[in-house]
């Protein structure tokens, strides 16, 4: 996916968040958008609030999360997913993120799924740890890889999909919750409950 294409939505202009992926499609839909692709696009806490960084269109919405706590966010190094003015995305670990100007998307998650190249340190092969995920990792020519399991799988064997496809870098965004809206291959999943979700659309032509 071209870096361009994409962007991350929370809520509608009254401020609600938009909440489900059909919810997503009927809010683009009214303004002349038709939504392509969507997923999740990180973990949220109660309201459906994200946690940790969110930037939308060059504006902070909440702040960059440092502490520790329990639970996949948490499992250092977690990261930050953001696409910059210019039309790149990068992942990179939270301890290595620096917010600027040129960001106009970001969100944060954790835990990475491949650094530099290398597996988590926390991941164990033949972990019985599974669950539905979905992933972001960015591609050597620098288009973003989106990815959702079908069946569940553990994180070890989840990182190793975006490490074969060349991902120098990848981001876990969530579990069981996750949901993709991808008509074009006949993926359809307009229910959820999320917090922030990252999509590409096109204007409706008339």
């Amino acid at each position: 996916m071209e870096p361009r294409r994409l962007a991350l939505y929370w809520r509608d202009e009254k401020g609600k968040p938009l909440r489900s992926l059909a919810r997503l499609r009927e809010w683009l839909a009214s303004k002349q958008q038709r939504l392509v692709f969507a997923a999740n696009g990180g973990m949220y806490r109660m309201g459906n609030v994200p946690v940790g960084l969110y930037i939308e269109n060059g504006r902070l919405r909440t702040p960059l999360d440092t502490g520790s706590g329990r639970g996949n966010f948490y499992l250092r190094p977690n990261g930050v997913f953001f696409l910059t003015t210019g039309g790149r995305a990068v992942i990179q670990p939270t301890t290595a993120f620096r917010s600027g100007p040129q960001i106009r998307y970001a969100t944060q998650s954790g835990p990475m799924l491949v650094v530099e190249g290398r597996i988590h340190p926390a991941f164990q092969a033949g972990s019985r740890n599974l669950n539905v995920r979905n992933g972001v990792g960015v591609l050597p020519d620098g288009r973003v890889l989106l990815v959702m399991s079908k069946e569940p799988v553990n994180l070890c064997d989840f990182a190793r999909y975006f490490q074969r496809r060349g991902c120098r870098n990848a981001l876990c965004l969530d579990g069981f919750v996750s949901r993709t809206y991808l008509p074009a291959r006949q993926w359809e999943q307009l229910d959820g409950d999320f917090g922030v979700m990252i999509a590409v659309t096109e204007p409706v032509r008339e």
